[in-house]
């Protein structure tokens, strides 16, 4: 499926794209470089694009400004890259809705692996989930799997960037049970991620801000020390009709 697969680099720096982009051609991918907003633009207004690597430092309009406005019209897998050496950018990327996050300097094999990895989780995002439970429900909360929605006891819906749903999915679908974060790793990311990823805590933290209501004292997602995350209420199926 890979040779099918075709990949934007959105890199200004003209040896740092070519080795992503031969490197990436090397492993069967269909590989464009855009140096810039405007050339990405251009390549997504041409055809289907499968994957979006998004260098943050870009001149002009950077990285970020384009994740923020190709999120909200596109669910493309993105892959942010940086040089800056902080966890700011990872942390805001992520937030704007950034699936994934790779300082520089990276080993090219690690890029292919995550690349691999998001665009699993999108292909399996879109498949039809007959046989799966297609909504799960917990403390009056709602877990709409299918459409990928959360809705409140209230009813109101619940905005989840797709980090935080992917989550929450994999609490509701291990609750009452100790996660590691090489747990979570491993169900959100295969291993393509690094062992020890921060940026798991920075989506707790902000999925505990929309569904906790004392986030001194969570009451559903508890933290364990040395031991990771315990998700605590029962959960249960709701079949759709």
């Amino acid at each position: 499926m890979d040779s099918l697969s075709r990949i934007a680099v959105v890199e200004d720096d003209p040896e740092i794209s070519r080795m992503m982009v031969s490197y990436m051609t090397d492993h069967g991918f269909e590989v464009t470089p855009a140096r810039n907003g405007r050339d990405l633009d251009r390549l997504m207004s041409g055809g289907k694009i499968d994957c979006v690597i998004l260098d943050v430092g870009l001149p002009g309009e950077d990285g970020l400004s384009i994740c923020r406005r190709l999120r909200g019209k596109s669910t493309v897998p993105i892959i942010m890259v940086t040089g800056r050496g902080t966890e700011t950018d990872r942390i805001v990327g992520l937030e704007l809705g950034a699936d994934d996050y790779l300082p520089k300097p990276f080993n090219p094999r690690e890029l292919v692996a995550r690349v691999r990895a998001v665009m699993r989780r999108s292909a399996a995002a879109d498949q039809p989930q007959a046989s799966a439970p297609q909504t799960l429900l917990f403390e009056g909360w709602r877990l709409d799997m299918a459409r990928r929605q959360l809705f409140a006891p209230d009813g109101t819906p619940r905005s989840l960037t797709s980090g935080e749903f992917n989550i929450l999915s994999i609490f509701c679908q291990n609750p009452r049970k100790v996660l590691s974060r090489d747990d979570l790793l491993d169900l959100l990311h295969g291993r393509a991620a690094a062992v020890f990823d921060r940026s798991i805590d920075v989506q707790i933290s902000r999925l505990r801000r929309k569904i906790e209501t004392n986030l001194k004292d969570p009451t559903f997602i508890k933290t364990v020390r040395y031991g990771g995350y315990f998700f605590t209420p029962l959960v249960t199926l709701m079949a759709d009709s």
